[in-house]
């Protein structure tokens, strides 16, 4: 019996169907074409190249010309067994397509929340591009829109980000909508670049990055980290167009016991409501103002208004909380009060 290992072998009972069809110009049966099919799904799972196969195709087709059939017939049967090879090919590669796209999609989920066996994830990783080995560290962009991979704003990303930076070990998806880059934590250059074209790209989107963390945890822990870094700036009415969640650990201490920012909030801040107009005007005072550095005469540019009645608003926020924003050990509590305000969204919402 004869061992094929080339090309050659996806070509069996190839020239006995085209002598047995030509011999009285039939179609090909049922049975002929699914066996070029199988033998065509067979080459694409083994990596063969079907350029390669097709040429061999018609090369034996031309070897093994029957005698006697027309040049019609026997086109016409090669037609029909090369394109019964082909679909065949095709279907498989389009399955082997699929079934990559799942498992890449499976491994993202993985990493990002820290599931499954950590050493069958590293080996998983490798595959990826990514060694576990290293301390790698999480950036998170967040569009206008929700995106996927196929849409053209993270393909223009990912095409500047590789464009750039070919060869490294990095990792570009999406996720909720989100485009997310991992990177080794000592390239940090390579993240501020992903940050500067996601967000020329969203038209002005932020971009959080985690810290750097060891391991396939640290991985899951650098993108909540970003995550949120994400939210926080939202709920403070940040603009800044690159966060990182380190300078703002801060946060997430405070909001780790709600019930005491809770109790903070209300005790210090809930006198406020008396005002005429609420609490709201006095909050955004107290916000100017300490975002300027409690800086009267800038926090009143911001605000709009003159500084004296920049002076009565701090004055009244005395009188009815007994807390003096110009006081130094006043202003702290005030201060952390109306950050906690920021984060839990009041008085928007109730406490």
């Amino acid at each position: 019996m004869t061992v094929f290992t080339g090309p050659e072998q996806f070509l069996e009972g190839y020239t006995q169907i085209l002598a047995d069809a030509c011999s009285t110009g039939r179609r090909l049966t049922r049975e002929e074409l699914r066996s070029r099919r199988d033998l065509g799904a067979e080459a694409a799972a083994k990596g063969h190249a079907l350029r390669v196969l097709v040429r061999e195709h018609l090369r034996a087709g031309r070897s093994a010309w029957p005698a006697g059939a027309s040049p019609d017939t026997v086109l016409s049967t090669i037609e029909q067994a090369v394109d019964s090879f082909a679909a065949g090919y095709e279907q498989a590669q389009h399955l082997a397509l699929r079934q990559a796209v799942t498992a890449r999609r499976e491994f993202i989920d993985d990493l990002l929340h820290g599931l499954g066996d950590p050493g069958h994830l590293a080996a998983r990783a490798e595959h990826f591009g990514l060694r576990l080995s290293r301390t790698h560290a999480v950036a998170v962009a967040e569009g206008p829109e929700k995106y996927d991979e196929t849409d053209e704003v993270p393909r223009r990303v990912a095409s500047a980000l590789f464009g750039r930076f070919e060869g490294r070990r990095i990792l570009f998806t999406t996720k909720d909508g989100r485009m997310v880059c991992i990177a080794p934590g000592d390239q940090d250059d390579v993240l501020v670049h992903f940050a500067k074209h996601a967000h020329a790209a969203t038209g002005g989107s932020q971009v959080a990055l985690g810290r750097s963390r060891p391991g396939a945890v640290g991985i899951g822990h650098s993108y909540e980290e970003a995550l949120n870094a994400l939210d926080v700036a939202h709920r403070m009415g940040f603009n800044d167009p690159l966060l990182r969640a380190v300078d703002m650990l801060v946060f997430p201490v405070l909001a780790r016991d709600r019930q005491a920012l809770v109790d903070l909030v209300a005790t210090t801040l809930s006198p406020l409501q008396q005002a005429r107009g609420g609490a709201e005007p006095l909050l955004a005072t107290l916000t100017a103002y300490f975002d300027t550095g409690c800086i009267a005469t800038e926090a009143a540019r911001k605000l709009s208004l003159s500084v004296r009645a920049l002076t009565y608003r701090l004055e009244r926020i005395h009188t009815l909380t007994g807390a003096d924003p110009t006081h130094p050990t006043h202003r702290y509590t005030l201060h952390t009060a109306v950050i906690g305000a920021r984060l839990l969204g009041w008085p928007t919402r109730p406490l």
